[in-house]
Protein backbone atom coordinates (compact mmCIF):
# COMPACT_ATOMS: atom_id res chain seq x y z
CA UNK A 1 0.00 0.00 0.00
CA UNK A 2 1.36 3.20 -0.88
CA UNK A 3 2.24 6.15 1.90
CA UNK A 4 -1.08 8.17 0.40
CA UNK A 5 -3.54 5.02 0.65
CA UNK A 6 -5.26 4.30 3.63
CA UNK A 7 -7.89 1.77 4.98
CA UNK A 8 -11.45 3.64 6.09
CA UNK A 9 -11.94 1.75 9.42
CA UNK A 10 -15.33 2.98 9.69
CA UNK A 11 -16.69 1.67 6.17
CA UNK A 12 -14.79 -1.67 7.08
CA UNK A 13 -16.67 -2.25 10.41
CA UNK A 14 -19.71 -1.09 8.83
CA UNK A 15 -19.74 -3.72 6.02
CA UNK A 16 -18.60 -6.47 8.27
CA UNK A 17 -21.65 -5.87 10.88
CA UNK A 18 -24.21 -5.63 7.89
CA UNK A 19 -22.37 -8.69 6.67
CA UNK A 20 -22.98 -10.67 9.56
CA UNK A 21 -26.32 -9.18 10.44
CA UNK A 22 -27.31 -10.94 7.09
CA UNK A 23 -25.12 -13.67 6.97
CA UNK A 24 -27.20 -14.58 10.35
CA UNK A 25 -30.46 -14.45 8.40
CA UNK A 26 -29.69 -16.31 5.13
CA UNK A 27 -27.94 -19.06 7.11
CA UNK A 28 -30.52 -19.17 9.41
CA UNK A 29 -33.12 -19.46 6.32
CA UNK A 30 -31.31 -21.37 4.30
CA UNK A 31 -31.34 -24.11 7.15
CA UNK A 32 -34.91 -24.21 8.10
CA UNK A 33 -35.49 -24.36 4.10
CA UNK A 34 -33.93 -27.85 3.92
CA UNK A 35 -35.64 -28.96 6.58
CA UNK A 36 -38.39 -28.04 5.48
CA UNK A 37 -38.08 -29.05 1.96
CA UNK A 38 -36.71 -32.75 3.31
CA UNK A 39 -40.09 -32.81 5.46
CA UNK A 40 -42.42 -31.77 2.75
CA UNK A 41 -41.01 -34.72 0.66
CA UNK A 42 -40.94 -36.90 3.42
CA UNK A 43 -37.03 -37.25 2.45
CA UNK A 44 -34.49 -39.37 4.66
CA UNK A 45 -31.77 -37.82 6.90
CA UNK A 46 -29.41 -37.54 4.70
CA UNK A 47 -31.49 -36.25 1.59
CA UNK A 48 -32.41 -33.37 4.37
CA UNK A 49 -28.84 -32.58 5.10
CA UNK A 50 -28.14 -31.80 1.69
CA UNK A 51 -31.20 -29.57 0.94
CA UNK A 52 -29.49 -27.86 3.95
CA UNK A 53 -26.12 -28.15 2.59
CA UNK A 54 -27.12 -26.72 -0.98
CA UNK A 55 -29.26 -24.04 0.46
CA UNK A 56 -26.53 -23.18 2.47
CA UNK A 57 -23.94 -22.61 -0.28
CA UNK A 58 -26.74 -20.22 -1.66
CA UNK A 59 -26.31 -18.32 1.79
CA UNK A 60 -22.49 -18.03 1.67
CA UNK A 61 -22.96 -16.40 -2.12
CA UNK A 62 -25.17 -14.26 -1.27
CA UNK A 63 -23.33 -12.87 1.51
CA UNK A 64 -20.24 -12.56 -0.55
CA UNK A 65 -22.18 -10.73 -3.11
CA UNK A 66 -23.32 -8.42 -0.48
CA UNK A 67 -20.06 -7.74 0.33
CA UNK A 68 -19.08 -7.34 -3.37
CA UNK A 69 -21.75 -4.55 -3.85
CA UNK A 70 -20.72 -3.30 -0.45
CA UNK A 71 -17.16 -2.25 -0.83
CA UNK A 72 -18.27 -0.13 -4.47
CA UNK A 73 -20.73 2.10 -2.10
CA UNK A 74 -18.22 1.80 1.31
CA UNK A 75 -14.72 1.49 -0.32
CA UNK A 76 -12.44 -0.05 2.02
CA UNK A 77 -9.05 2.09 1.04
CA UNK A 78 -9.03 5.95 0.18
CA UNK A 79 -6.53 7.73 -1.36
Amino acid sequence: MSAGRRIRWDHVSTVVSAAILLGAELIGAGLAAGWALAALFEASWHWERIFEGVFFLLALYGIWRFVQKARTVEPFIEG
